[in-house]
């Protein structure tokens, strides 16, 4: 059955909407940028605009076409409800603030949506510098250790078809932004079972990801750890892995999925 058919024009420009103002960042987005964009009148916005503010789904400040509109906090209890009913997160969130206990490093659980990774649980250290690591975050599959490990876990046309459609930009002199270049950092994730951004995506931040397999041995999530480079010694990387994928294989696990070191080798 074609779906098509069924979808109601205006609730598909509501979220539209909702998109674009969430791309507008703490500035907000004015209604005639968003009407303009939707291909909307601004009436027709503006109607759109009022709806989702009584649900809660967005907020204003400013008064008349000073004024600009910003996500609302019932985004924040329909997120966490979305966490909460996401497996992986559930099942991987006691392994996490153990993780988190072991090594006094704040971790994250993220599953693949689309082009890019998605955090869908962290386990803050306590005491610790606090990094940008919000629920929902979607990391570039480039430049980020949870992107690389599930790219290196699909099949390699898949992950090169998806670094051509979403790109490579550099986003620090570190950053892995060719192609051989990257296809070779997948081969050692594979062979090394974890994946690390060594301040690929951010100066002075490295991060080390472990993926989680499902019982057909594909990855259905990924861990990682974050912390500033400089506390992170070369020498400590070893036992730091480890740790890593031994957790996260504990996650797979508990979901019936395989250990690292077999879901690995069924794709070498």
């Amino acid at each position: 059955m074609n779906g098509d058919r069924y979808r109601v024009q205006s609730v598909g420009r509501a979220f539209d909407i909702v998109e674009l103002i969430a791309k507008a960042g703490k500035d907000g987005a004015r209604l005639t940028d968003l009407a303009l964009a939707v291909g909307v009148t601004k009436a027709a916005a503006y109607a759109i605009l009022l709806s989702l503010k009584a649900a809660g789904i967005i907020s204003d400040t400013g008064e008349g076409m000073g004024k600009r509109y910003r996500l609302g906090l019932a985004l924040v209890r329909l997120g966490d409800l979305a966490v909460a009913g996401t497996g992986v997160a559930e099942a991987a969130m006691p392994v996490l603030r153990q993780l988190t206990q072991a090594t006094g490093i704040t971790s994250r659980v993220a599953i693949w949506d689309e082009d890019a990774a998605v955090v869908v649980g962290r386990a803050d250290a306590p005491d610790a510098i606090r990094f940008d690591a919000a629920l929902g975050r979607r990391e570039r599959p480039h430049c980020s250790a949870v992107g690389k490990v599930f790219l290196a876990a699909m099949p390699r046309q898949r992950a090169i078809d998806i670094l051509e459609r979403v790109g490579f930009p550099a986003r620090t002199p570190r950053t892995l932004s060719t192609m051989p270049a990257l296809t070779s950092a997948l081969d050692k994730v594979a062979s090394v079972h974890y994946a690390i951004d060594d301040e690929e995506d951010h100066i002075g931040i490295a991060c080390v990801a472990a993926a989680i397999f499902g019982h057909d041995g594909a990855a259905i999530g990924a861990i990682s750890i974050t912390t500033l480079k400089q506390l992170l010694p070369d020498d400590a990387v070893p036992a730091l892995t480890r740790s890593l994928v031994d957790h996260a294989d504990r996650i797979s696990v508990a979901l019936g999925g395989l250990p690292a070191s077999v879901a690995w080798r069924s794709r070498a």
